[in-house]
């Protein structure tokens, strides 16, 4: 979870919707928390954010430009890019996304729903300890305040087809190549000590549409990744839980923005927070400029 000042906000401030639509695509990009509403009532056994003494990120802007210069600067080919998704419901406005979309964003205000799905959720399975190349999928343990929206993107870009689209001696390829044989706390670790992915980050989450917070700030706003695995299953990866979450099946032909991945994926993924639906979405897939 990206972890109370001013906001940072991208457009217009979300609404409400029936058909999960969002209201031109700009959505906030961060909701401060105000602690005399929602005081942190967690033991240190359910609240999986980093530490207050962690290594902090600057929140990343939910801006599909901002985004795709970030992957691109990482290593990512200029034949991918992030979009907005102006609806998740609405065939008309999810054709404007290229197909396949190799993996989808949601940006999400943290609430009492949420919060309640996670805990009983992850009470059920233990941490996560997969590593090698056998892995379906690749997985990081977020362990850098406010670095989730780079969590996000970092699950999108090293998972099924996109994988094949970072270039050869980049950063994220040194990065992959050394993150595959480590368990998840090194993994986590090497994250933390990768100078050029901080300087990456930096840049981009100061180059905004909106005034950049401070990096301890701390943000009641979070991004999670649906992507395909290698197994062809419909992965949620998500730094804050205890591992990668496999949701279903998806068939060949099948992405993340089929009516199974949505059904399975984001879709579900929103039913669950309740009657807050305000949330951001943007697919990684082909580029179109």
């Amino acid at each position: 979870m990206a972890n109370p000042t001013t906001p940072r906000a991208r457009g217009h401030e979300p609404r409400a919707s029936g058909n999960y639509t969002s209201p031109s695509g700009h959505l906030m990009a961060f909701i401060p928390q105000d602690p005399s509403q929602q005081p942190r009532t967690m033991s240190t056994a359910t609240d999986p954010d980093p530490e207050h003494g962690a290594p902090a990120f600057i929140p990343l802007e939910a801006n599909p430009q901002l985004m795709t210069t970030l992957i691109r600067k990482l290593g990512v080919s200029e034949a991918l890019q992030l979009h907005d998704v102006y609806s998740l419901s609405d065939p008309d406005l999810l054709a404007f996304i290229p197909r396949p979309a190799l993996a989808l964003l949601l940006v999400f205000p943290v609430n009492a729903a949420y919060e309640s799905h996670r805990i009983a959720e992850d009470s059920l399975v233990d941490e996560y300890r997969g590593t090698g190349a056998g892995e379906p999928v690749l997985w990081w343990k977020q362990t850098i305040r406010n670095a989730c929206g780079l969590m996000g993107l970092l699950h999108a870009v090293s998972n099924g087809p996109a994988r094949n689209f970072i270039e050869q001696g980049s950063t994220l390829d040194d990065l992959l190549e050394k993150s595959i044989p480590l368990n998840p706390r090194d993994r986590s670790a090497l994250l933390e000590k990768t100078p050029a992915l901080a300087s990456a980050h930096k840049e981009a989450a100061s180059g905004g549409d909106t005034t950049a917070p401070d990096a301890h700030d701390d943000i009641d706003l979070h991004y999670v990744c649906f992507a395909k695995g290698d197994d062809g299953g419909l992965w949620e990866l998500d730094g804050r839980r205890k591992g990668p979450i496999r949701r279903g099946d998806l068939e060949e032909g099948e992405d993340i923005l089929s009516p199974r991945g949505l059904s399975m994926g984001a879709l579900k993924f929103l039913e669950r927070e309740g009657g807050d639906l305000r949330f951001s979405a943007v697919a990684l897939a082909g580029a179109v400029d």
